[in-house]
C-alpha cells in the first residue's frame, strides 16, 4: 500500500503495510509470516537471507529496503516509502562486505 494510506488502526492483512502489495505480501508467506503482527521484531536482513534460501534466488536488494520500511513501521516507526531506506541498506551492506 502507498505510505501516504496507510492507517495505523487498520492493519489486518498484510497489504494493509507500507509497501506491500500481493507479490510482496506472497515473499512475506513464503517465509511464514502471514499477519502483520508477526513482523514485530523481526531482522529485515535475516528475512532478505530467509526469502532468498526459501525461493532458490537472489533477489533484488531493494527487497531488504522495503523489509526495513515495514520492520520499522510495524515497530512504531512512521510510514514511509521503501527508498527512504535505500541509503541505510547500502551503507549496512558496505559495513558487512568491509
Amino acid at each position: 500500500m502507498n505510505p501516504s494510506k496507510v492507517d495505523r488502526n487498520r492493519l489486518s492483512v498484510l497489504t494493509d503495510l507500507p509497501n506491500v502489495g500481493p507479490a510482496c505480501a506472497q515473499d512475506l508467506r513464503c517465509i511464514g509470516i502471514h499477519a502483520p503482527a508477526q513482523l514485530c521484531g523481526r531482522d529485515p536482513y535475516k528475512m532478505y537471507t530467509q526469502l532468498c534460501v526459501q525461493t532458490g534466488q537472489i533477489h533484488d536488494p531493494c527487497v531488504i529496503d522495503v523489509f526495513l520500511s515495514i520492520t520499522r513501521f510495524i515497530d512504531g516507526g512512521p510510514a514511509q516509502p521503501w527508498w527512504d531506506f535505500t541509503a541505510e541498506r547500502k551503507h549496512a551492506l558496505e559495513g558487512a562486505t568491509a
